[in-house]
């Protein structure tokens, strides 16, 4: 069981560090990118984003995470006295609640809202005003998740 918890613990590291990186990549420059084309031609390149991260190694790694993560939760629980419990849940509470959790209640909503709309049309012009600003500052936590939890993970390995 020890090897196993090590094992899983580098693994949640590595996926949170991963995953991390995509939201940084996606803060730093691809929604700024983005915003500086025209907006059907952006909402078009963000529809077809949506569809391919979906059907990516991306997403084994976002919810494999996101199952060593919530199993490392509950080894904090039941291994309470252990020196890396403390690190295991904060990890894994910043991943699953900060970066799982909130995709599925922030980003993933206005992905589909996004997906819905013709992008010449005017109301997808509107839309997409909003979109830019909403989606990427909830992108921004989920990066600032994704990285403490990485923190967290590696401080447990020590």
């Amino acid at each position: 069981m020890e090897s196993l918890l090590v094992v899983l613990t580098w693994l949640s590291a590595l996926g949170c560090a991963l995953v991390a990186g995509v939201f940084f990549a996606f803060s730093a420059f691809v929604m700024r990118a983005l915003a500086q084309r025209p907006a059907p031609e952006a909402i078009a390149t963000m529809q077809a984003i949506n569809v391919v991260v979906v059907q990516s190694a991306f997403i084994a790694v976002f919810v494999g995470t996101t199952a060593t993560s919530a199993f490392l939760v509950l080894m904090a629980v039941l291994k309470s006295g252990d020196s890396r419990a403390p690190w295991w849940l904060a990890g894994g509470l910043l991943y699953v609640a900060g970066t799982f959790v909130l995709t599925i209640a922030r980003n993933v909503p206005l992905n589909d809202a996004l997906a819905r709309c013709d992008p010449p049309s005017a109301k997808a012009v509107d839309l997409w005003s909003r979109y830019l600003k909403e989606w990427t500052w909830w992108n921004h936590v989920r990066a600032a998740a994704s990285l403490a939890a990485t923190a967290a993970f590696v401080q447990a390995l020590k």
